[in-house]
């Protein structure tokens, strides 16, 4: 019963997603405030369906109820309970509910959180955020359903693919959701504001907090997967301009720059168009994610579906949704115009400027990513556009970006002081100076540490420019210390947010930078007793154990001690496990830190004549990159909790509000 009450929850959230999606829709247009106010309820409602609707699900994977195909499909008695959790969403069925969970949290958290909007456009944006879960609870009943039943039961199940069996994949899937799912509420925002015709600084303050927990979640949904690719995969890398990485990659891109224009919405009453425009984009690069996962066009190891009609289900979604939001900003867009007029150089101009950077690069993610896909249905060949690509396209978008990060804030609004700015950027000048040369000389002078140290100085620049423009922004040496303290003290959080964010990309750019410059690798077969330099490390293979006995697999452990100077630097114990259900190898790399590198071992295949396949790296400056990665979440998070977002927009005017409410 409890799988047949899952499906019921799901069928009659349908329906008051409907109610939801329809009745406040026209009672925006018409002016009804009954019909208005039933878009609060319905969401809590259809919350409420959908979450009796998970817990369903995860009940029958907690309790193994092999009755239900999904079930079988993807878990296993022997499987840890965490295991059996994840997997609810580590399959596509279950990843779609997950999809759909999230969608309903958002919708009843703007029906809680937003009696201070204006009835009418409340009303709209709940009902675009139903008519979106229309969609895809429609795909799930008609095409994914999780709930279909297997007769006769078996014993057992077929189990969760092992790459999925690990905390880091545990956790990704749902911040990741929260954040593609996130965007959609600043996408029902924006639908919303174009049918009503009217953005202004009250919409920037209600859309930008929506904006800040999808960009967090995201962030931190991609970090974790990059930290998981790291250190599971066993190649010791952590970013391969994989499809599936790149279709997180643009949403957040796009999503970056959201945040961004809408301050300008907010402080100037301009670039109004432009953020309608990049909050649908934002959402519409989240549905093509979804498409590239559940089309079965990309093969990777983050793909769940190959199922064609799934696809075509997507796809006619991301057609109907983007398509037709772009329609309605095209009729509607001019009636957006900004009133705040800026000179190029101005705050204004830079944030422009870097809108403009981050969506090129998006859109030049877009291409690599999609490229190979028309070639080959098009019979033009199969084509492979891979890192070398990437990095020669998108990088040189990144150094231009990082230069104005640090130069925009200092100019003032409306129009800025260039030499102003640049002048109070000396001791930035001077430490990216100081960077670049000491890389070069340390390292060697050669052409690869050139380009590192550019990087390096980039990282200085925009690391040392955001603490002076903190500094500016305290007055720290115009007056008495004491009133500086004070006035730090009392910076707004966003301000906190934006230094501690810009801040922590400064140390994602320097691991970037030296993982990929100076990666040791040494790939060889080794028996015990033998020793491999690596970085300066001696590593020297002791032994192996096999048939060590995990809770559902077997193992091949290996010793590796680590000294450097002759002294002992760590003990290391990577494994090769062969999971039992279903029988698949896994690899499970041994990592020693020291925060400024990571020594990186991985076991391999026997030789068959006493050795064995190892792979040894040595990463420098790799933890900055996820270091770097939470701070920017924290960053986020600091930002997200500033009193002008807890008392919440300035209520329009009352003139203002009857016009809304009339449509």
């Amino acid at each position: 019963m409890i799988a047949e009450t899952g499906q019921f929850a799901l069928i009659l959230a349908l329906l008051v997603a409907l109610v939801q999606g329809t009745i406040p829709m026209i009672g925006a247009a018409r002016g009804d405030r009954a019909w208005m106010d039933l878009a609060r309820p319905a969401a809590f409602a259809q919350f409420a369906l959908v979450a009796l609707a998970f817990a369903a699900l995860t009940t029958c994977y907690v309790t193994s109820d092999f009755s239900v195909l999904n079930v079988v499909q993807n878990s296993h008695t022997d499987k840890p309970m965490i295991y059996k959790i994840s997997g609810v969403w580590g399959n596509h069925e279950g990843s779609m509910l997950l999809w759909v969970f999230i969608l309903a949290i958002y919708g009843m958290a703007v029906a809680a959180a937003g009696g201070n909007l204006p009835p009418a456009l409340r009303a709209r944006a709940l009902a675009v955020q139903a008519l979106i879960a229309v969609g895809f609870i429609l795909f799930i009943l008609t095409t994914s359903n999780p709930f279909t039943r297997i007769d006769p039961a078996p014993f057992n199940g077929n189990g969760l693919n092992p790459l999925l069996q690990d905390p880091g994949l545990a956790f990704h899937p749902p911040f990741l959701y929260l954040g593609y799912v996130g965007f959609s509420m600043a996408f029902s925002f924006a639908i919303a504001a174009l049918i009503e015709g009217r953005v202004d600084a009250a919409w920037a303050r209600w859309v930008r907090p929506w904006t800040l927990v999808a960009w967090c979640s995201l962030t931190l949904g991609i970090g974790l997967g990059s930290w998981w690719a790291y250190y599971t995969l066993g190649w010791g890398g952590w970013w391969y301009w994989d499809p599936v990485e790149n279709a997180s990659f643009m949403p957040w891109l796009a999503g970056t720059a959201l945040l961004h224009s809408s301050i300008v919405v907010e402080k100037r009453d301009t670039l109004k168009a432009w953020s309608i425009l990049l909050a649908i984009v934002a959402f519409s690069l989240s549905l093509l994610g979804t498409f590239l996962v559940r089309s079965g066009v990309l093969t990777s190891v983050h793909s769940f579906a190959s199922d064609p009609a799934r696809g075509v289900f997507v796809l006619g979604l991301l057609v109907l949704v983007t398509g037709g939001s772009l329609t309605l900003f095209a009729f509607r867009a001019n009636q957006l115009k900004g009133g705040g007029l800026f000179a190029p150089l101005s705050r204004e101009g830079s944030l422009l400027l870097n809108n403009v950077l981050m969506s090129t690069a998006a859109g030049t993610v877009l291409l690599g990513t999609l490229y190979p896909l028309f070639a080959d249905a098009l019979n033009l060949g199969k084509v492979s556009v891979g890192p070398p690509f990437f990095n020669a396209v998108f990088l040189p978008l990144m150094v231009p970006m990082v230069v104005t990060m640090g130069i925009g804030p200092l100019l003032q609004w409306k129009r800025g002081d260039l030499a102003g700015a640049l002048g109070r950027l000396k001791l930035a000048f001077i430490a990216a100076l100081l960077v670049a040369v000491g890389t070069w000389l340390v390292a060697g002078g050669s052409s690869g540490p050139l380009w590192a140290a550019g990087g390096l100085a980039i990282a200085a620049w925009l690391f040392v420019g955001t603490l002076v423009e903190l500094a500016a922004r305290i007055r720290l040496g115009r007056g008495p210390l004491g009133d500086a303290l004070e006035r730090l003290g009392q910076l707004p959080r966003s301000a906190w947010g934006m230094t501690i964010t810009h801040a922590s990309l400064a140390m994602v750019i320097v691991g970037i930078t030296g993982s990929t410059a100076w990666k040791s690798e040494h790939i060889q077969v080794m028996r015990p007793g033998e020793t491999v330099n690596v970085a300066g490390y001696e590593v020297t293979l002791q032994g192996t154990e096999d048939n060590i006995r995990g809770p559902n697999y077997s193992a091949l452990r290996a010793t590796f001690i680590a000294r450097k100077g002759g002294d002992l630097v760590a003990v290391m114990k990577p494994e090769k496990r062969m999971y039992t259900q279903p029988p698949r190898p896994t690899t499970d790399a041994a990592i020693h830190t020291n925060l400024l590198g990571d020594l990186y071992v991985v076991i391999g295949d026997p030789d068959g004549s006493g050795g064995f396949v190892t792979r040894l790296y040595y990463n420098p400056l790799v933890p900055w990159i996820f270091m770097g990665a939470v701070f920017m979440v924290i960053g986020g998070l600091v930002s997200l909790t500033d009193r002008r977002y807890r008392v919440g927009a300035p209520l329009r005017t009352a003139r203002a509000a009857a016009a809304a409410a009339r449509g």
